[in-house]
């Protein structure tokens, strides 16, 4: 007579099921560990986002809902002098900026990556703007370059006379220009200096013993070697760049310098889109114009970038 094992049957029968169950809960699990960052890219991102683009097509102002316009505020942009200097100075703040942001910070990287003693001053000497405010280094700034400022009193000394830094309208844009390279230099040169850690050494002896000087060894090893990281430089700067904002506030006021002339969108967004009445439908169109040029910029760069691959 054979004896029947109920409690090893029901457990062999159960272990299908907890495997599917367990199967399941690790399905789930990444999108459980992802929910919250997915919802704060979801509050602080993407709504912001679909809201100013369904505002874009509305009459909004700071205190009424507004009403559909559909392309009112987009022709309203083509007839607008301000839209059209703020675009030109956008334009030109990214072709001043980004290359020096490119070259100087690769070339700077270079320098402090030597093991010298007291390099590492200099390092953090050279990242110190980076972690400073840019309501401070503004304000330093305007100070050296006020017509009763540092720099103009040392020209005065030297007889060369008052520079108008912050009063003539392609100087103040060059002033600002400068501020952003000199607080975007240690950013950048940090993300050089783990680039050029990853350079084989033997590269640069093997040009060292073809008797290649330093100048052919950049050009040579160096730059091809770093070639991605100057892409991710290029794009990171242009988006900056094209979005300035607290340099030309700070250094040129509310007003956007003389008669306005030194504007930026980003600048013009602010002035048109904020207060009591602000425009916010028209605000919303100048933002989604900035959107569609940024990604413009970057598409743009990885496809100079892919060019050069092939």
């Amino acid at each position: 007579m054979t004896t029947t094992h109920p409690a090893p049957a029901r457990a062999a029968r159960a272990a299908p099921t907890a495997a599917r169950g367990i199967r399941r809960h690790l399905a789930h699990s990444p999108w459980l560990f992802a929910a919250p960052g997915l919802l704060i890219v979801g509050v602080f991102s993407l709504y912001p986002f679909v809201s100013t683009v369904i505002n874009s097509f509305t009459d909004r102002r700071t205190l009424l809902p507004g009403h559909f316009v559909g392309l009112a505020n987009y022709r309203e942009l083509l007839d607008d002098d301000m839209f059209w200097i703020g675009l030109r100075n956008s334009a030109l703040y990214v072709l001043g900026v980004v290359p020096a942001l490119v070259i100087l910070p690769l070339l700077l990287a270079l320098l402090v990556q030597r093991h010298i003693p007291g390099i590492a001053f200099f390092r953090a000497a050279f990242y110190t703007p980076v972690v400073a405010s840019i309501v401070v280094v503004g304000l330093i700034w305007v100070w050296m370059l006020d017509d009763r400022g540092l720099i103009n009193a040392l020209l005065e000394t030297v007889g060369v006379g008052k520079v108008g830094f912050l009063s003539d309208q392609w100087l103040l844009l060059v002033s600002s220009m400068a501020v952003t390279v000199w607080k975007g230099l240690g950013y950048y040169m940090i993300i050089y200096l783990a680039a050029l850690a990853n350079v084989p050494r033997e590269l640069h002896e093997a040009a060292a013993v073809d008797r290649a000087g330093a100048v052919r060894r950049f050009v040579t090893v160096t730059v091809p070697a770093v070639r991605s990281t100057m892409v991710l430089v290029a794009a990171l700067s242009s988006v900056a760049a094209f979005k300035v904002f607290s340099e030309v506030y700070l250094m040129a006021g509310p007003n956007g310098g003389p008669a306005g002339e030194d504007t930026t969108l980003v600048m013009l967004v602010q002035r048109v889109g904020t207060g009591l009445s602000g425009r916010v439908g028209y605000a919303s169109a100048l933002s989604v114009v900035v959107f569609v040029v940024v990604v413009a910029l970057m598409l743009l760069v990885l496809r100079a970038d892919r060019k050069e691959d092939a």
